[in-house]
């Protein structure tokens, strides 16, 4: 079992950024991937942008430009740098974590308890 306590979020305007911050802790293989979602009342939630221990990442096209996903390892903590906010961006954020086996073998699906992200005009 893994265990994921986020940090960050808030309330911010427009054109503004904030650092959200999500730590695993538990049964966390060397091999794993972590990512961020968020989901926003009467929207379907998306993958905003992931990174694996590797150090490969994937950015939603809307977030790409404006958000920088990194991680560190020691820590197997994941960080998501958001700059540019628009109020669009506000949502609940979710950290994800999947432990990987092989190339693609995702093993689990654990998920932080969300955090809330406002963007205000």
């Amino acid at each position: 079992q893994v265990q994921l306590v986020e940090s960050g979020g808030g309330l911010v305007q427009a054109g503004g950024s904030l650092r959200l911050s999500c730590a695993a802790s538990g049964s966390i293989f060397s091999n794993n991937v972590m990512g961020w979602y968020r989901q926003a009342p009467g929207k379907q939630r998306e993958l905003v942008a992931s990174i694996t221990s590797g150090g490969s990442t994937n950015y939603a096209v809307s977030v790409k430009g404006r958000f920088t996903i990194s991680r560190d390892n020691a820590k197997n903590t994941v960080f998501l740098q958001m700059n540019s906010l628009k109020p669009e961006d506000t949502a609940v954020y979710l950290c994800n974590f999947q432990n990987l086996v092989g190339k693609t073998l995702r093993i689990g699906d654990y998920w932080g308890q969300g955090t809330q992200v406002t963007v205000s005009s």
